[in-house]
């Protein structure tokens, strides 16, 4: 199969686009990857959809306007992936961009994403998997995270390609593909996938354990929200300002006193808790004046302190890193450093899958599964009761049709 992969983060600077085709082997799913391309948001339109975020006061009237422009660019960037595909592709996989997640008392009540779907199929004319998430939820998970899924067969122990990985470049020194730690052959110990992007998740994959797999906290998110505060721009590139800077230990201490690190998971977060307003309050209650440079390197060390505290809990050994937190080279550097001798830290480039578009090639194998009627979603990371099939077929679903069928002209009520 040919499946077409989009993803539009928690960052909502735009969507990453791949096409992968993929081959059943027994027990081993191959994946060859097609290609991948970021097609960005123009401001207007990230403008619109942070002003849909809670706690943003908006109406039905905006929702709707901003779901049909989704999709219209959800549109585009899948005509863009069937043309990775080489002009065919079985299926496209839409996610839709997150708006809301609905947490309350730790439990998942509802999620909304948007992307008109239905247009997608239009432009495309294949069937479209949408809204992944609420079928776990309705099964009393958490609907997120999903990407454990597509990590655990990638990290699972056995792997045949394990110590033929791709050459991903980079080095020693805390640049992607280096990092520090011990040099243990891959698949041994306890693995981990990590994505870096608006928030920080992590997958722990350990022998004869289920998959542990749940939201850290924020990566990029309140490091965006500072950029847009202090510098009038979506992110603070190659994390510059935060190099400039010194981390603030009142804001440090303030900022890690948040209950959601403490915890257990099943656990989700997004921008519903980690917004600029979240910031504002936080900068409020120091009662001191904090330097913007020092705002981005004590935000740079929450990131870094929050994911490594993840990772010693577990007794990780190895952590392969994807998002687009990887390319800031302050946050990466800061990682590497507390990586020290505990742990291998790498970029998931080296397994042959770019960093950068993990997570849709990641949708495009929750596709595969669904479409063959099979889980997508781990119930030991969204603590569901049951495994889901996940996803809303549009405008079809797979190909169990009925065929010879003749087209019906009329209809007669029999009593």
């Amino acid at each position: 199969m040919k499946i077409v992969g989009l993803m539009s983060g928690t960052s909502y600077d735009g969507v990453d686009v791949v096409a992968a085709e993929f081959t059943a082997v027994g027990e081993t799913l191959r994946m060859r990857p097609l290609g991948h391309r970021e097609l960005g948001y123009d401001e207007e339109l990230r403008e619109r959809i942070g002003a849909v975020l809670p706690p943003n006061p908006t109406t039905i009237e905006a929702v709707c306007r901003l779901d049909n422009a989704l999709g219209a660019v959800f549109a585009d960037a899948a005509a863009l992936g069937v043309a990775l595909a080489g002009g065919h592709a079985d299926m496209v996989v839409s996610p839709g961009q997150t708006v809301f997640h609905w947490v309350d008392g730790g439990t998942a009540h509802g999620t909304l994403q948007l992307g008109a779907p239905a247009r997608v199929a239009a432009r495309v004319g294949v069937p479209v998997l949408s809204d992944l998430r609420s079928a776990d939820v309705a099964a009393g998970g958490q609907g997120a995270p999903l990407v454990p899924a597509f990590d655990a067969l990638l990290l699972a122990p056995g792997d045949p390609d394990a110590g033929r990985q791709h050459d991903g470049g980079g080095g020693a020194g805390g640049r992607p593909g280096g990092g520090g730690g011990p040099r243990g052959s891959a698949g041994s110990g306890v693995r981990a996938a990590l994505n870096l992007g608006g928030i920080a998740n992590l997958t722990v994959v350990a022998p004869d354990a289920p998959v542990l797999g749940y939201d850290v906290g924020p990566a990029n998110a309140l490091l965006d929200a500072a950029a847009r505060r202090f510098l009038g721009r979506p992110c603070d590139t190659d994390g510059a300002r935060a190099a400039a800077g010194r981390v603030h230990p009142g804001l440090l201490a303030l900022l890690l006193a948040e209950p959601y690190y403490a915890a257990a998971p099943p656990k989700s977060t997004g921008k519903e808790r980690f917004h600029p307003g979240y910031l504002d309050e936080r900068l409020a209650g120091l009662g001191e004046p904090v330097a913007p440079d020092d705002v981005f390197a004590t935000l740079t060390e929450l990131t870094a302190r929050t994911v490594a505290a993840a990772c010693a809990r577990h007794r990780v050994t190895e952590v392969v890193a994807a998002g687009g937190g990887v390319r800031n080279p302050t946050l990466w550097g800061r990682l590497a450093a507390l990586a020290a001798d505990r742990w291998v830290l790498r970029t998931t480039d080296e397994l042959g899958v770019p960093a950068q578009a993990r997570e849709a090639y990641a949708f495009a194998l929750l596709g595969w599964l669904s479409w063959h009627g099979l889980p997508g979603a781990l119930p030991s990371v969204t603590g569901a009761r049951r495994a889901a099939v996940l996803g809303s077929w549009t405008p079809s679903g797979p190909p169990h049709r009925v065929t010879g069928q003749v087209p019906p002209r009329r209809l007669v009520v029999q009593h």
